[in-house]
């Protein structure tokens, strides 16, 4: 019955916004002629009419090679998925709760090199100042965003881009966020944003690009509820919030994990020599150098803190007597990067083009917690080496080394190769990377009251070898991936045969010889009439499975209907299904913000989840409603990602966006 409600709730809430639309056409029929009749006298207006054409952007990355922009995209596709935990393309194990320590569901490597905190748990929230989005806009462009209002996930973002000059354009982005969760202190709350600008010389020659970010991300924690049998039969009528946790210190004792991460970045650089434009007079107008020097200097500060303030009645910590708990890592990190890029190309634009970039980078760390103070600098150099032939055949070496400080001998070394086949028979491409790595300082040091180690342990080193065939004409997709990885570096519970109680839930950093693991991705898209199906399937298959927590099958199938309603509302109507198999679920560790095998070795299944949803465009507004997890109550009651946290019960959601351009 409990289904059957949701259903007519999620249907009258379709309905709703179908007599809006409805209602919108009616009053636009309705002044059409009073329109008309009106034309004749605004005629000495401007008549320039700007849409998202004029409205553009770039990033860092694009920057690096050429002067190019994007158009803004305007369409509503994939705009429920707001919810960084629940991508479908990239899905997560977490603590049941928006916001909450979060970690991926399947193997996804860091090919980062270098001086790294070791902490993950939150940092799909974050917005670093690589991120950013660099605007060209010839009026001026706003972005509102907001999801929830009365639901438990209150989602706001604010954007704003403005060209002071043609060619210098500044902007702002404020993003706020509050969660209640379905449990006790499962709270969440981020604010969050930048201020960026990008000026570019009128002889296109010389760029500049700055921003200033900053986090503040606090997640509320309550150490698991304590019935471990949540959703056996009969066993739990209460609703959620009624259930005991194990941490449930309120106010001024609320138990929490807060992540401050602030950052300033300014990029100069300078093209040389003759300069090869595309598209000149056009919105769409790209500069290619073939010459270009370019000094980046950042400057970025970190603070990882954990708070409680009451006694560990219910066995939330390992062993041990404090109350008061206030356990804080800072890093500062200065950075600068100098490059010197060089491209040849023939007359006829882009039919063979060869490239060369040389840089290096010099990093320096200080970091300091409760036990140490220390400071650490490393010395990088870059190269990169690609040949292009139009856009059928690309090849690519980069080398990444660290020839100096605390991570000499880490490197990165990858080549790439992609083959335009034809446009019938698709693209093939063919990858490789070798990979030194340092460990983490987490699993190096860690000077918490709860945990507290100093080791030393041998660089991870990982071989990769990938293939992917992609073919846009049939919808097909598909990726194979063998990783070889040597010293593995997790976390796990401290052994304990005898069931020692000042042993349980006490962990430590563990080192693991070879790891082999085959990761095949395929996706396939299947359209009939106004009618779709999306697929994504992933299998993994590894010897380390209990090591690596990760499922050996998952799959997510999106089903849908696509229409233009009335030449006003573009909408889509559909349902997703998604679902692992079995795999040993990692328990959290609260006080190091740690995902880790623990010694009981439970295994979890995500069992089909279906979610429902409709999402529409009208003009430049965007909105969404969804009800996630519709089969609760008929199978299954519930379920678990992380050991004791169970994921988040049925719920509706909703979220608009309006774009402003003019």
């Amino acid at each position: 019955m409990d289904s059957l409600k949701r259903i007519v709730l999620f249907v009258a809430l379709v309905f709703c916004l179908q007599q809006t639309a409805w209602a919108q056409i009616e009053e636009e029929e309705f002044s059409s002629a009073l329109d008309s009749a009106r034309a004749k006298e605004d005629n000495k207006k401007d008549s320039v009419v700007f849409t998202a054409k004029y409205v553009r952007y770039t990033n860092l990355a694009t920057l690096k090679n050429s002067t190019k922009t994007y158009q803004i995209d305007t369409t509503h596709y994939n705009f429920q998925y707001y919810n960084k935990q629940n991508l479908p393309w990239n899905p997560s194990i977490n603590l049941g709760s928006y916001g909450l320590a979060t970690r991926d569901l399947l193997f996804t490597p860091d090919k980062s090199i270098g001086f790294q905190p070791g902490f993950h748990a939150m940092e799909r929230y974050l917005l670093v100042g690589d991120s950013i989005e660099y605007y060209r806009a010839r009026a001026r462009y706003s972005e509102l965003y907001a999801v929830g209002f009365f639901f438990n996930d209150q989602v706001f973002k604010a954007k704003l881009a403005q060209n002071i000059k043609p060619n210098w354009n500044m902007g702002a982005e404020y993003n706020a966020t509050n969660t209640d969760g379905y449990y006790t202190n499962q709270d969440y709350n981020d604010r969050k944003g930048s201020v960026f600008t990008w000026y570019e010389s009128t002889n296109l020659r010389y760029n500049m690009l700055a921003n200033i970010t900053f986090n503040t991300l606090v997640a509320s924690e309550n150490g698991s509820i304590r019935n471990d049998s949540i959703f056996e039969p009969n066993n739990n009528d209460e609703p959620a919030f009624a259930n005991p946790v194990r941490l449930d210190g309120q106010n001024a004792d609320r138990p929490y994990t807060k992540w401050i991460d602030n950052s300033a970045f300014l990029r100069q650089s300078y093209f040389i020599g003759r300069v090869d434009t595309v598209f000149k007079g056009t919105p769409e107008m790209e500069i290619h150098p073939t010459n270009s020097i370019a000094h980046n200097s950042s400057i970025r500060q970190r603070k990882f803190v954990f708070f409680k303030n009451e006694e560990d009645e219910f066995g939330a910590f390992p062993y041990g007597d404090s109350k008061l708990t206030n356990d804080t890592t800072s890093i500062v990190t200065v950075s600068n990067e100098f490059t010197y890029s060089f491209h040849l190309r023939g007359k006829s634009m882009f039919k063979n083009e060869a490239k060369l970039d040389l840089g290096f980078q010099n990093d320096l760390i200080w970091f300091k917690d409760s036990l140490m103070s220390e400071f650490y600098q490393n010395s990088m150099v870059k190269g990169n080496l690609g040949y292009k032939f139009s856009d059928r055949v690309n090849f690519e070496a980069k080398v990444n080394q660290i020839i100096l400080g605390r991570n000499f001998g880490d490197y990165l070394y990858e080549g790439k190769a992609d083959v335009l086949l034809s446009k019938n028979a698709g693209r093939v491409s063919l990858g490789a990377y070798s990979q030194n790595k340092s460990p983490e300082m987490a699993y190096d040091h860690m000077g918490y009251t709860y945990d507290n180690w100093s080791r030393e342990f041998s660089k991870t080193k990982t071989q990769n070898l990938s293939f992917a065939y992609a073919n846009d004409k049939i919808g097909f997709t598909g990726k194979a991936e063998y990783f070889l990885i040597n010293n593995h570096l997790y976390f796990k519970e401290v052994d304990n045969p005898n069931d020692d109680e000042q042993l349980r839930r006490k962990i430590e950093p563990a080192q693991l010889g070879n790891v082999n693991l085959l990761k095949i991705s395929v996706g396939q898209k299947f359209k009939f009439r106004h009618f779709h199906l999306d697929n994504l399937v992933v299998y993994q298959k590894t010897d380390e499975s209990d090591v690596l927590a990760t499922p050996e099958l998952y799959t997510w199938h999106s089903f849908y209907y696509g229409n233009m309603l009335y030449k006003v509302m573009d909408f889509r109507l559909g349902m997703d299904v998604k679902f692992n198999t079995p795999f040993v679920t990692p328990s959290y560790s609260i006080n190091s913000g740690q995902f880790y095998n623990d010694n009981v070795g439970l295994e979890f299944s995500t069992y089909p989840v279906i979610d429902v949803w409709f999402t529409a465009n009208i003009r430049r507004v965007n909105l969404f409603i969804s009800y996630n997890f519709l089969n609760q109550g008929i199978y299954p009651e519930g379920y678990y990602s992380v050991r004791r946290y169970p994921m988040n019960n049925a719920n509706a959601r909703f979220g608009v966006s309006w774009k402003f351009y003019d």
